[in-house]
């Protein structure tokens, strides 16, 4: 199933686009998009129903805002340097485990929104990434069980990223990656039976429309399985966290002097095969 959220920010109502491509309404069967339902089988299986008997009214999508696909975001799990192309256009060595930092939630926004130049930046940075969607609590994950049988589903995830406050300000990440409209997400939910293999998935950013990125899920230093499994040691992931798994290469900060960082007016656009597209336009904050 391939679920979402629309309406204005703060009041979006569920949603889900059948084989049609019809945007179809969720309101009568689900309160919203969120870790509970991700967590019912009962609920979900209300959703594939009715879905399936055509008892979901259409939607007019005109001028419908498309939100987030998951509300009540518990945590935004982000992994560093996990694609071996990305390693080596930075000139970095590849991990021997994987990198974890942190996302605000309230950085989440739909996949349309303007994203916003953060002030005093000129190393504002782009990232097309493989957002996994956690369905079950995970914690301790074995080593004889399936990681994915924890995962919900697959979105798109813009992982924006501010590399002076990065990298060159002191600390850790958080200051370059926790600015306000980092972390555009959707449009879609994509449940993980309709995605199946995450590891062959195809992923492209266009900036202006040229393309920058061009990379796939096999590129992975850590799979998606092995990512659940690793973090689940450290922290319980519950049902409607998030994990962003990493950018392939073709980011500003892997390219040659003048480094191309975005400012405001630029567009970008991405899509990940199967998980719908985004586009935003920049604007200073």
């Amino acid at each position: 199933m391939k679920l979402l959220r629309v309406g204005t920010a703060g009041a979006e109502r569920p949603a889900l686009l059948d084989a049609e491509g019809v945007l179809r309404d969720l309101s009568g069967v689900v309160d919203d998009i969120d870790g509970a339902l991700l967590a019912d089988a009962a609920a979900l299986g209300r959703v594939r129903a009715a879905a399936d008997a055509g008892e979901l009214p259409a939607l007019d999508a005109t001028g419908l805002r498309i939100g987030p696909p998951l509300g009540r975001i518990g945590k935004v799990v982000c992994i560093g340097l996990n694609y071996h192309d990305h390693a080596r256009e930075t000139g970095a060595e590849p991990p021997a485990e994987p990198v974890v930092f942190f996302k605000a939630a309230d950085t989440v926004v739909g996949p349309y929104d303007t994203v916003l130049v953060p002030r005093g930046s000129v190393k504002t940075d782009w990232e097309v990434e493989l957002a996994v969607v956690i369905g079950r609590t995970a914690r301790y994950v074995a080593d004889d069980e399936d990681p994915l049988a924890y995962v919900a589903g697959y979105a798109v995830a813009h992982d924006v990223s501010e590399r002076e406050f990065q990298i060159e300000r002191g600390g850790t990440w958080d200051k370059g990656k926790n600015c306000e409209t980092f972390n555009p997400l959707g449009p879609w939910l994509v449940t993980a039976d309709e995605v199946g293999d995450p590891q062959g998935l195809s992923l492209k950013l266009w900036v202006n429309g040229e393309l920058k990125q061009d990379g796939t899920t096999a590129e992975q230093i850590f799979s998606v399985a092995e990512v659940v499994r690793y973090v689940s040691q450290f922290m319980v992931l519950y049902p409607g966290d998030v994990i962003n798994t990493g950018t392939p290469a073709g980011v500003a900060m892997g390219a040659p002097e003048p480094k191309p960082f975005l400012r405001g007016g630029d567009v970008v656009e991405l899509e990940i095969e199967g998980l719908g597209r985004q586009r935003q336009e920049f604007k200073d904050a």
